[in-house]
């Protein structure tokens, strides 16, 4: 069972006499006391260096953290301090060098300027928060930083009013809730109560003087209480360990404000943890308690039965105890208390709250959480760090503005992505981006850590390049939606007009007049015809299927028939030309394109010379290809597309979906308004299973024609998959 003592922040100057008493084996206090000797000569250079060096020691050594991890913690100050020589740090083990740089590295919040600058909102604390995390090597590195935070907020008790807020709002804001993630409840509790004694005074103060003015009343009390709980137990022959559990100021005044109460009010102020053999023991314990008091059903949580979201367990509950004072109890077994006290479950979620972009973080943090359970592994393994590093923060990126905010955006995000981010007038007249002062180009990945600036002219506006997604300007989608916004606007008297023409061509076929488009205004979550015509000219809406709910019933089947039957009557195998494909440095070659990969221009391509059928030309990314030059690489020919227009490539497409009425008209309806011609349709449904598939092949201009209709399809109702093909 893991126990973690509790230091006041009321306690005396802090005594590092006893540094060492928490470590268990003799090797390793003998270890920390000879370093402790080689690193006292440097005080002269950095005074109080080793002090705080110990304690930070202590501090860690009752987490049970490894002996890499105390070194590291006694090196920490004097490394911080400069006074550690190269050739001093380069004799560390490469263990030791590797923390001590994780721990140097997590400096770099003393660079966010925005603490002492106004409070900033929640969501740029949780950026700041995982991108601390994101940035070390090793998670013990953020242990021995918040032990250097708990020294340095001692420190600062006898500092001026500016330096002890100014730590403390740091320490609240972004170390407290980190250890919090990490499941370290001792650190968290420590760097919260000093945070709140020098950001709250008063208060602070106040609390303190109503829990000293009660303590003796309430520990007889609490003693008694565990006494009779005790003998219950016993008595139901129930093993288990029942204690006080203390309360710490800062969570008594955060219940105060968050459920407006009184001191007086509050549940509890006095509390008593039961922490039994087995899991059916927590409810024959839970049975005993409820037998023998009355208690409060609002007040109740069973967290074992439904645990939290970050897997903690425990049963919440509060009990009219004696002279009907309120008494919270929690009941654990000891595994559950374990992995409480080691943060494989700690409960960050539900005492932080959610301030947003949390989906799937959650299960990222609880990586870090195990590796405090993982302390052997870790120590010896350098494959499990790297599983885990693989596993956390691998999709988001974190960059610096000017400011010293901290921007979350996906890896992969270019400097436009970060400029429309900021905002969109910021995004439109960008014209050039610095990173850490250095021009760089639109197509420039950005880095954790970056510091990003944008340079902008009032005249400028996006280019249409920008959304081509092979040329990498964009990467996110919100980016390209704000340029594929600009662009809409600015053509909006242009769509009005061209969806106009070509809405009223289709209803003249069937006899529908204009203005009865407005009944499916609401069906299209639009507010006027106008906008429903701009949205047709644009392609955001497809015509077909506007024509199609306008139509009257009679006339659609006999129109889905028709326009199939069209379809398949034209050429089924015609050829796409190969006139678009040139050979590097050789001309008059016969070609063909392969059909196990049917290329489309604007994808990257290849050529095969064949025997006797000239030059085959494939993706790039075949299968087949790979395979063919394996076999005879000196037949591999570089090819390109040409700068001719208006030839049509095939391309299969397969796609799945719930067998519905209608289907088929709808995938008819979105080839046709994509302009996709259809060379061959087949398709099979399963009565059974409701679902239908659907194999087509189709002749597009290009790949991001084909790219398109494939998004189309995806949209459609009840459709679950679309994917390209060999038909």
């Amino acid at each position: 069972m893991v126990h973690i003592r509790s230091t006041h922040v009321d306690d005396p100057e802090h005594q590092t006499g006893s540094w060492l008493s928490a470590i268990s084996q003799p090797q390793s206090r003998e270890r920390l006391q000879q370093l402790a000797s080689q690193l006292a000569p440097l005080e002269q250079q950095a005074p109080g260096c080793l002090l705080k060096g110990q304690e930070m020691v202590e501090i860690l050594a009752e987490l049970q953290l490894d002996d890499d991890c105390l070194q590291a913690a006694l090196y920490t100050p004097f490394f911080d301090a400069g006074v550690i020589t190269q050739a001093a740090f380069e004799a560390l083990s490469p263990a030791l060098q590797t923390l001590l740089h994780a721990v140097k590295q997590m400096q770099s919040i003393s660079d966010l300027h925005h603490f002492q600058h106004g409070a900033p909102d929640g969501q740029q604390i949780d950026n700041v928060r995982r991108m601390l995390l994101s940035m070390v090597e090793d998670v013990r590195a953020v242990l021995i930083k918040l032990a250097e935070r708990i020294c340095y907020l001692r420190e600062v008790k006898r500092a001026d009013e500016e330096t002890r807020v100014l730590a403390a709002k740091a320490c609240s804001e972004i170390y407290a809730p980190l250890a919090n993630r990490l499941g370290i409840g001792q650190l968290k509790w420590e760097l919260e109560d000093l945070a709140f004694r020098y950001l709250h005074p008063t208060t602070y103060k106040q609390i303190a003087h109503y829990l000293d003015e009660r303590r003796v009343d309430r520990e007889q009390y609490i003693d008694r209480f565990v006494s009779d709980l005790k003998q219950a137990l016993q008595a139901q022959h129930i093993d288990a360990e029942v204690y006080g559990r203390p309360k710490h100021l800062y969570s008594i005044w955060r219940k105060m404000q968050k459920k407006h109460l009184s001191f007086e009010q509050l549940f509890d102020i006095r509390a008593v943890r039961i922490v039994t053999q087995s899991l059916k023991d927590c409810y024959a314990a839970l049975g005993v308690v409820h037998t023998r008091w009355r208690h409060i059903a609002s007040e109740f949580d069973d967290y074992i039965a439904t645990p939290k979201a970050n897997g903690y367990q425990s049963i919440h509950t509060v009990v009219r105890g004696p002279e009907q004072k309120n008494v919270e109890i929690q009941i654990r077994s000891h595994d559950m208390h374990e992995d409480a006290e080691l943060g494989v479950a700690a409960h960050w979620v539900y005492k932080e709250g959610s301030s947003g972009k949390r989906q799937g973080y959650e299960e990222k943090i609880a990586w870090l959480r195990k590796l405090l359970a993982w302390q052997e592994d870790m120590a010896t393994s350098d494959s499990l760090v790297d599983e885990i590093r693989s596993q956390v923060f691998e999709d988001r990126v974190y960059v610096f503005t000017p400011r010293d905010e901290v921007i979350d955006l996906p890896a992969g995000a270019t400097p436009l992505d970060f400029a429309y981010y900021i905002h969109s007038q910021i995004g439109h007249r960008c014209v050039g981006a610095k990173v850490d002062g250095r021009i760089v180009p639109f197509t420039y990945q950005l880095q954790n850590g970056d510091r990003v600036e944008i340079l902008t002219q009032k005249t400028a506006q996006p280019r249409r390049d920008w959304l081509n997604p092979q040329l990498g300007y964009l990467h996110s989608s919100r980016a390209r939606a704000k340029v594929q916004t600009y662009f809409k606007k600015q053509d909006r008297d242009k769509n009005v007009q061209a969806g106009k023409e070509l809405l009223e061509a289709e209803l003249h076929k069937i006899n529908v007049p204009l203005n009865d488009a407005n009944k499916i205004l609401e069906r299209v979550n639009l507010h006027n015809i106008e906008d429903l015509l701009a949205a047709i000219g644009a392609g955001d809406i497809r015509l077909h299927q506007i024509v199609n709910w306008l139509r009257p019933e009679a006339d659609k089947k006999q129109a889905d028939i028709e326009r199939v039957t069209q379809r398949q009557k034209r050429s089924g195998k015609a050829k796409a030309s190969t006139s678009r494909v040139t050979v590097d440095g050789i001309g008059n070659l016969m070609m063909q394109f392969a059909q196990c990969c049917q290329p489309i221009a604007g994808e990257p391509i290849r050529g095969f010379i064949t025997q006797g059928r000239g030059v085959s030309v494939h993706r790039r990314d075949c299968e087949q290809l790979q395979n063919l030059l394996k076999q005879h690489p000196e037949r591999g020919i570089e090819v390109s597309w040409s700068t001719q227009t208006g030839s049509q490539y095939e391309a299969g497409i397969w796609l799945s979906a719930l067998d519905r009425n209608d289907l088929l008209h709808d995938v008819t309806s979105v080839l046709s308004n994509e302009k996709a011609a259809v060379l061959r349709l087949d398709s099979h449904s399963d009565p059974i299973r409701q679902a239908a598939e659907l194999w087509l092949t189709v002749q597009v201009k290009d790949v991001e024609a084909l790219q398109r209709v494939i998004n189309r399809l995806r949209q459609l109702n009840g459709i679950q998959r679309v994917e390209r093909r060999q038909h």
